[in-house]
Order: C-alpha cells, then sequence, then structure tokens
C-alpha cells in the first residue's frame, strides 16, 4: 500500500523539498504559477527515478483564486472551493508553532504521487484551519500568497519551521533539506535551534546546517526576494531565536529569506546560467552554480504526440533524453499529431468563448503569469505594424493567464488585452481563456504553432513554458532571456527577439529593436515559412523536440542536482 511507504522512507535517507506551492493536479489548486508547476515536475521526476524524497508544501484550501474576467477585461477573484479530503489523507499527529506567543497547531495531510513504474513520493500538506486554532491563525493557510506582509511572515514560519518538525516527528533522516526558492528558508533556523540546543557552537552549529542545506533561487527580480522588518519579526516570532543569530545570516537592517537561506546553505543555485551571472551580480561574494530548469516529459506531451514517441521512441517517458531521435519520424506523423492537438486546442476555445479558430491558419499562443516584466502587451506596441504583418497570411492569438490579485498593473494588462481583441476584431481573432490552470495549460501549450515569449530581460530567471511547447513540436518565438539563451538556434530551433542580451543598449533602443524584430520576423519568416514551405517548418519542429525536449526535462534536471547538490557539497 502506498500508505506503507513512509515506513519505507524511515530506513534511509531522504531529501526534504520545501515549496510554498506545488502543482500535482488541477483539482488540487495549490499553486500559481511557474514555480508551483516546476515543483510538481520536480516531485513527478523523483518518483521516476525513484529517488528517496519527500515534499512539504502548504495546504490552501481557498487555492490560489479562481478567475472571472468580465466583457471588459476586468479580472475578478473568487476563492476555489475544494475538499482536501477527497485528495489527501490526514496523517495522525499534529506540530505546532508559536506565532505572536500563541501556539497554532499544524495539521499535516499526504498525497501520494505515483509514478507509471509505481514509484511513490508522498507530498506533505500543513493546515492551521483546525478547531483549536484562533480564528486568526485558522486563516493562515488558506489562500496562497494571501494576506499582508505579517500574514506571509506567518506563513513562513508554517512552512519552514512547521515543515522541518513534521519531517522530525515522521522520523525521517534527511540526506539534505532543499529550499525551493526563499519562502522555506526558516527552516534554517529550526536546523540551527537544533544545533546549538545539542551543545555545539554557532560556528559548528552554522557547518552542519550548511552541509543538510540546499537552495535554489529562482528570481532576478528583487521585490520577488521576501523581506521582513526585524520589529515585525520580534513581534510575530518572539524569542524563538536570538535576534543577533539571525541578524549575523538574514541581513542587519531587515530579514532578507534569500540572503538566510544563501548564507546557511552548502550549494546554492540559479535556474539557468544567465539567472547564475544575475544572482552572482545581487548577491557578491556567494558562490552560486547554474542548473537549468527542466520539465517533466511525459506530464506536458499531448496523447497525440505521446502515441507517437511510443511508435518511434519506445523508453523516451523514462529516458527523455531518447528524444533526440525525433528527427527520424516522418514529416506526415508529426503534422498528423500536431495537427490532433490544435484541433483539441480549437475545441477548447470554442467551448470557453464561442470564438471558432481555423485549424488551417497559424495560432500563436502566450499564456503565463499576468504581470509587467513578461510583457504580454508588446505584440500590440503598433496595431497598424500588427494589421500589415498579417498580409502574409492570416494569424490568430490565443492568451491565458492570471495577475495576482494585488499587481494592479497585471490586471491592467489584462484589461488592455480585452481593448486589443474589440480593436482588432475585424482583422485577427484573438482571445483570453480564463481560469489557466494546469490542463488548460497543456492544451494551449501543445495546440498552438508558435509560442511567443517577450519578457523584459534579465527578469525571465528561466521560464518552463517554452520547454513544454518544444515537446509537442511548437515552436518558439522569444526574447533571449532565461533558459532560451541555451535553447535557441536562430532558424533552427526557433527564432530570437532582439538583439543578443550581451549587447550594451540603452534601454529605449532595446525595445524598440525588440518590437522592429518581433514585427519583421513573423511578417517576412514566420508566416511565410508556416503558409509556403511547410516541410521546413516541419524540421524545425523535429529540432525543437530532438534538441530542446531532449535536453530541457526535469530527468536532466534532477540528475544534477542528485549528483552536484545531494550527494556532494562544493
Amino acid at each position: 500500500m502506498r500508505e506503507d511507504y513512509l515506513e519505507k522512507l524511515r530506513k534511509e535517507k531522504v531529501i526534504a523539498y520545501f515549496s510554498m506551492e506545488i502543482a500535482l493536479i488541477s483539482d488540487i489548486p495549490t499553486y500559481s504559477g511557474g514555480l508551483g508547476v516546476l515543483a510538481g515536475d520536480t516531485v513527478r521526476t523523483a518518483a521516476d527515478l525513484n529517488i528517496p524524497f519527500i515534499a512539504i508544501t502548504q495546504l490552501s484550501r481557498k487555492g490560489y483564486f479562481k478567475q472571472e474576467i468580465d466583457k471588459d477585461g476586468n479580472q475578478i477573484e473568487y476563492p476555489v472551493n475544494w475538499d482536501p479530503e477527497k485528495f489527501l489523507t490526514k496523517l495522525p499527529f499534529k506540530t505546532n508553532v508559536e506565532i505572536e506567543g500563541r501556539n497554532v497547531s499544524i495539521q499535516p495531510w499526504v498525497y501520494y504521487w505515483t509514478s507509471l513504474h509505481g514509484h511513490t513520493v508522498p507530498v506533505i500538506f500543513l493546515d492551521t484551519n483546525l478547531p483549536e486554532n484562533s480564528e486568526e491563525d485558522k486563516n493562515i493557510t488558506d489562500v496562497l500568497y494571501g494576506g499582508d506582509l505579517a500574514h506571509r511572515l506567518k506563513q513562513e514560519i508554517i512552512l519552514g519551521i512547521g515543515g522541518a518538525k513534521v519531517i522530525k516527528q515522521l522520523g525521517l533522516r534527511v540526506r539534505k533539506y532543499h529550499l525551493n526558492e526563499g519562502h522555506s528558508s526558516l527552516l534554517t533556523l529550526e536546523l540551527l535551534k537544533d544545533e546549538l540546543s545539542s551543545g555545539k557552537s554557532l560556528e559548528e552549529a552554522e557547518e552542519n546546517v550548511k552541509e543538510k542545506c540546499v537552495f535554489t533561487t529562482h528570481t532576478p527580480v528583487e521585490a520577488g526576494h521576501d523581506k521582513f522588518p526585524y520589529d515585525m519579526v520580534t513581534k510575530i516570532m518572539g524569542n524563538y531565536i536570538s535576534i543577533d543569530i539571525i541578524k549575523k545570516f538574514a541581513g542587519n537592517d531587515i530579514l532578507n529569506m534569500t540572503l538566510l537561506a544563501l548564507n546557511l546553505s552548502g550549494y546554492v543555485n540559479g535556474v539557468a546560467k544567465r539567472h547564475q551571472e544575475i544572482s552572482l551580480q545581487m548577491f557578491p561574494g556567494h558562490r552560486i552554480h547554474a542548473i537549468t530548469n527542466g520539465v517533466h516529459s511525459f506530464t506536458w506531451t499531448s496523447p497525440s504526440f505521446r502515441k507517437l514517441f511510443d511508435k518511434y521512441i519506445p523508453g523516451w517517458a523514462t529516458e527523455p533524453e531518447l528524444l533526440s531521435r525525433a528527427q527520424f519520424i516522418p514529416n506526415e506523423e508529426i503534422w498528423n499529431a500536431h495537427m490532433e492537438a490544435k484541433r483539441d486546442l480549437i475545441k477548447l476555445i470554442s467551448n470557453e468563448t464561442g470564438v471558432q479558430f481555423d485549424e488551417n491558419v497559424l495560432t500563436i499562443g502566450f499564456a503565463r503569469r499576468a504581470t509587467a516584466y513578461k510583457r504580454p502587451h508588446l505584440l500590440f506596441s503598433d496595431i497598424n505594424r500588427l494589421k500589415k504583418v498579417k498580409r502574409k497570411g492570416p494569424i490568430q492569438i490565443v492568451y491565458a493567464g492570471k495577475a495576482h490579485p494585488k499587481d494592479i498593473e497585471g490586471k491592467k494588462l489584462i484589461k488592455e488585452i480585452y481593448e486589443y481583441i474589440k480593436a482588432l476584431e475585424n482583422d485577427i481573432k484573438i482571445v483570453y481563456l480564463q481560469d489557466y490552470n494546469l490542463d488548460m495549460a497543456k492544451k494551449i501549450i501543445a495546440g498552438v504553432d508558435v509560442w511567443l515569449n517577450t519578457p523584459q530581460r534579465p527578469l525571465e530567471a528561466s521560464g518552463t513554458s517554452g520547454m513544454k511547447a518544444a515537446h509537442n513540436g511548437v515552436i518558439n518565438f522569444s526574447v533571449l532571456d532565461g533558459w532560451w539563451i541555451e535553447g535557441h538556434v536562430e532558424g533552427y530551433t526557433g527564432w530570437s527577439i532582439g538583439p543578443s542580451p550581451f549587447e550594451e543598449k540603452s534601454i529605449e533602443n532595446h525595445v524598440q529593436e525588440e518590437i522592429d524584430d518581433l514585427y519583421n520576423k513573423l511578417e517576412y519568416i514566420i508566416i511565410p515559412t508556416y503558409y509556403h514551405h511547410r516541410d521546413e517548418w516541419i524540421e524545425i519542429m523535429k529540432n525543437s523536440i530532438s534538441n530542446l525536449a531532449s535536453y530541457f526535462n526535469t530527468h536532466r534536471m534532477m540528475k544534477r542536482y542528485i549528483t552536484e547538490a545531494y550527494f556532494k557539497i562544493g
């Protein structure tokens, strides 16, 4: 039975993976975007590889939020109603932490993720919505990234300190604690506190904690690094551990969660080579490695391509490096598999919006978190120029993505796109699918012809949606940032937008060059190739699978973690 797996884990040292959000299935809505999706793919791959692995996350009873968009493009947020008991199992114990002098109980739940070969990874969800807790404390874990700054600190106490306590109560011996982003950094203080209570000096305790911790930083955006003023820390955490000790590792002026993790982890990595460079600039003096993200190949490959790969590349699902053989699949079968996925997307669009897309028209996709640096509106920088582009052939565009409830600029961008949809309704079919989730993502990513990505560089740490697209032969058209710097070969694996990331240019010239390049390549390369050079198009599709999908997957990523981080320090 899967429930016996926790007992099996006690027999060997485990990797304990902490992430504020983990995306496993759409019916468990405890994720907001890329960080959670990556965490879910990490869990899936750990199961595939039969790694002794356990994941810790927050149980968000109200989810992130359910998104509705009115006819004018205004995003409206609603709580998600889901029942944890339908999917998760309560563990037969509770743990507790102290918050503002109150004892806060935490109920751990478990979901057992099982791979195609029957290997299992337990995912522990932490829940404070318990009768014995005060009304204030019951809702700490209810909404992912909800509440004010003090509420966020309380959530991070639950995840880091509470999660570490759950691991101890489970009786697990931990080889490495893997902190997926800084939200769980307080677990380093719990480990440090344990070391100090056993009589070790601070220097010895520090080294022992470093030996146990691996930290992955995910954001080059300054606002993405959680920071808490020390008066708030003292009020909420009390005398948990000496404030002087916290300041030694987290900064003198403010508790910087990223800095805390950097100073108490023996192995630190960014999520792409470019992100490593940016992280070293942000945190000079620290040793930061690069392990480029990937995606779980089987999960993100559409049913039609799974069937095709099973026919020509047996074993690809557990050894995705074998996808390098995609070059030998006949063009006609590649195209037929793609068209099947495209028809599935067109059906979804029709059901959701009533708009009927044409399967023979070049379809562009843009689906990701709606926030300013992602620049979903860049395609509409010059409406008249965009109208001219379609003289070379019709295009249709599908958008999707949620803006954080407090991200006013992100919400404005959704509203702007709705205005462009109306302005262009006689020229280009454009839809915005609401309430983006895992199931919808799979259909969009596999069903479009071109995957558009226009981040403001260098703010895209990695990005994984383009990797998912490549698994389905969808061609990337992207600004050179994040993973695309590593995956891009112009005209071979896809197309770039704008100059090389290493060219020094003013912001103004940089943006204008991107806009010009976007329109020029659409008009003179992408549209003509799609409509008039189909064999050349399919070759680029095959190059995407054989060169990108075979490498940018979580099997390769996790093997790097195993050899460089989990079993080696330095």
